[in-house]
């Protein structure tokens, strides 16, 4: 029985010895990968943080080691959070601001186009050639003149020169 379960023991730590095979690396997004397979080679050396011993590192010096430790600080981290996280901010800010500057805009456009409107509609009022009443301080109705009517007229055709036509 002995003469089974040496080899067996010997097999048994061979399949331990690579169960601890793990890679860990650093992606390009900053987050750590956990594999048992090499990471793929478009990830630098430096950023190849664990490799098991039969790995070749040899390219991979202490001082790049410790590089990549302090990618890893969680401060350093924040501190590129907190300036995402700021131009993110900036970037909404700006981009409320063109918004309400484009509402404003059209609000202006809008209130353009019915006064444009009024001007019309009271130059067609003005030439139809009827008599006009307006009310004065006192609230009494009197009737405009040719006088008034041609003021009147210069008033709505200045305004309406700033109109489409």
């Amino acid at each position: 029985m002995l003469r089974y379960f040496y080899p067996l023991l010997v097999l048994l730590a061979f399949i331990c010895g690579n169960a601890n095979a793990q890679y860990v690396w650093v992606d390009e997004k900053g987050v750590k990968q956990f594999s048992d397979t090499p990471p793929p080679g478009s990830v630098p050396k430096n950023k190849i943080l664990k490799a098991p011993r039969s790995a070749d590192m040899s390219n991979a010096s202490q001082n790049d080691r410790e590089q990549s430790n302090k990618d890893d600080n969680p401060a350093a981290k924040a501190a590129t959070t907190q300036s995402k996280n700021d131009d993110f901010n900036k970037r909404r800010a700006e981009q409320a601001e063109k918004d309400k500057k484009a509402a404003e805009a059209q609000q202006a456009a809008s209130d353009k186009q019915k006064n444009c409107e009024r001007a019309k509609s009271y130059q067609k009022m003005l030439n139809s050639g009827i008599r006009i009443a307006t009310t004065n301080n006192n609230g009494e109705r009197s009737f405009m003149s040719d006088a008034q009517k041609e003021n009147e007229m210069a008033d709505v055709n200045k305004l309406l020169s700033g109109c489409q036509q």
